[in-house]
């Protein structure tokens, strides 16, 4: 057992173990045979999701497989080298394949950003399938669901959280999980840190030359969001927790209109009813 490995099961069980095993439960993220694609960037989240499917992959009470995923979009030597020592690093045995992501973003002067995740994630599908698996795992974590949340809220002027599992729209039988999802940033940044690891930040070549802020983001709203929050919680502790709870404790009979199912109701629907 390797030290990353390690404190997670001693140091850092209570804080990253625990609640992803909570995760994993609560929301049936994972089922006997299932075969889970792990799809990693090479940032701190989607490596620390790798080493937690890995574990409970060896610890699990049904069976089921795991295949470590890392599509190349046409990183840099510097970040392909540091994903593959990483992967080296973690014991974590890694399947890699190229595309020309990159090349073709880099060309658009149209929304290159959101192109590049569509890319990216239809990618990560296709490939998926084609290796025989049936649910896709992404490293978003507890503070990118709040966050999220709040920035569809503040910006975005909508009500929209972020599930821990989706059935895919374009790929019949695949599933996206977020086995992270209950695993607060600071603490997988703690663990990082803890154990001396470095990992790439964002290696996307319109923002290579911008400097990124200690959470590994560039500026942007979410950088925004990040400090609103930093700033409730001086007045407020448990403001994410209660964020986080609230998308468990919706009341629909309060909202004047809401959307199921891509069909927009008003509450005027059942008013005389």
């Amino acid at each position: 057992m390797n030290k990353a490995q390690d404190s997670i099961m001693k140091k850092f069980r209570k804080v990253i173990w625990r609640p992803f095993i909570h995760a994993v439960k609560d929301y049936k993220l994972l089922e006997e045979h299932d075969h889970v694609c792990v799809c990693i960037s090479g940032g701190k989240d989607s490596m620390l999701l790798a080493k937690l499917m890995q574990m409970l992959h060896r610890f699990s009470d049904f069976p089921f497989e795991v295949t470590y995923l890392v599509m190349d979009p046409g990183y840099n030597q510097i970040n392909r080298v540091k994903i593959e020592e990483n992967a080296k690093l973690l014991d974590i045995p890694i399947t890699i394949f190229e595309t020309q992501i990159f090349d073709i973003t880099f060309q658009t002067e149209k929304s290159p950003c959101y192109l590049c995740a569509r890319m990216r994630r239809g990618n990560l599908y296709a490939k998926a399938k084609e290796l025989g698996c049936n649910k896709i795992a992404l490293g978003h974590h507890f503070s990118d669901v709040i966050e999220t949340t709040l920035m569809g809220m503040l910006y975005g002027a909508q009500l929209q959280a972020m599930l821990p599992k989706l059935h895919s729209q374009n790929f019949e039988g695949m599933e996206l999980i977020r086995p992270l999802y209950r695993i607060h940033e600071d603490d997988i940044i703690a663990w990082r840190d803890y154990n001396h690891l470095t990992f790439i930040q964002c290696a996307c070549r319109f923002t290579e030359n911008i400097t990124v802020g200690t959470h590994g983001d560039s500026n942007s709203k979410r950088i925004e969001t990040k400090e609103i929050i930093k700033e409730m919680k001086k007045i407020n502790p448990n403001v994410e927790m209660n964020i986080f709870n609230s998308l468990h404790n919706v009341n629909l009979d309060t909202f004047l209109e809401y959307k199921s199912n891509g069909e927009r109701h008003s509450f005027l629907e059942n008013w005389n009813m």
